[in-house]
This record gives C-alpha cells, structure tokens and sequence, in this order.
C-alpha cells in the first residue's frame, strides 16, 4: 500500500461561465443596432426613373403610394399594374380614404406638412398615376412628390 493517492489524471477544471452575459449582452446589443425596420414590404416591382434634381424626404411626415406590376410572389394579382398602400393593394378609389386615414395619425402640427410620395415604376401607364393624382387631390392632399432615383451619368 501505498502512503500517498493518486489523484485522478486527466480531469480538467470546471470552465468559467462568468464572461458570458457580458457577451450574450454585447451580441444582443449589436444585432439591435445593426438590424434596419422595414415600413413595409414590396408587393409590386418597382423600378424608379432617374432625374437630375433628388432631394431627400423627412419619412415622419411622408406617406408613400406604390404602383407597378404584381412582384413573382404576388402573380395571383394579374399582371396589370396595381397600387400599394402600407402593405395593402388598394384600388383606385381607396386612396382617398387610405390616404386622409394617414394623415389623421400624424401629430397635429405635422399634419399641414403631410406629403404623399409617389414611387412609380417606370413601366406603368400614365392613367394610372392620373387617377391616383385626382384622387388625392379630392382628398385635399396637394404635396406631391415624385420619388425616384439619382440620374447616373
């Protein structure tokens, strides 16, 4: 018999868990600064045209109306070019109601400031754009923009 034991070879110490918060909170933290919010999803494609003069809009006073062709997802839609609200397709005669239902959300102050930007694929019809534009204006809403991308030379 031996005086001494051996102790058991081979066992490793127990690993240390106390940095790990820290990094579960460092890895949430990164993920809420880095991650985008989306207003709403594309239902339509939606090619802008170029122009030469862009200016940029302030979007908490800025309500968009989309219009083109149904995107491959939503070919259940026809292939005619439709128009999205929020992420609804409406149709023509909801625009007033959808828009005026807009504004009525903003702030007091910020509702004579509210603007409609139109973002308008380059391949839909000109009728189209025309019924959207009388019925906004039957909804009194005459800031208009058109939204589109910068003209590359």
């Amino acid at each position: 018999m031996s005086k001494f034991k051996k102790g058991k070879q081979g066992d490793l110490p127990a690993i240390s868990t106390a940095s790990l918060p820290d990094i579960v909170f460092m890895l949430l933290f990164f993920f809420m600064v880095a991650t985008v919010m989306r207003d709403s999803s594309l239902m339509i494609d939606n090619i802008l045209p170029s122009a030469d003069q862009v200016e940029k809009l302030k979007k908490d006073r800025t309500a968009f109306i989309y219009a083109g062709k149904p995107s491959a997802q939503f070919k259940q839609l026809g292939t005619e070019p439709v128009i999205q609200f929020n992420d609804a397709i409406i149709d023509v005669d909801e625009v007033k109601p959808s828009v005026i239902a807009a504004q009525q959300e903003l702030t007091e102050e910020l509702q004579p400031k509210f603007v409609v930007g139109l973002k308008v694929d380059k391949d839909t019809h000109a009728g189209l754009v025309s019924d959207v534009k009388q019925e906004l204006r039957k909804a009194n809403t005459l800031k208009v923009m058109y939204i589109a991308n910068v003209k590359t030379e």
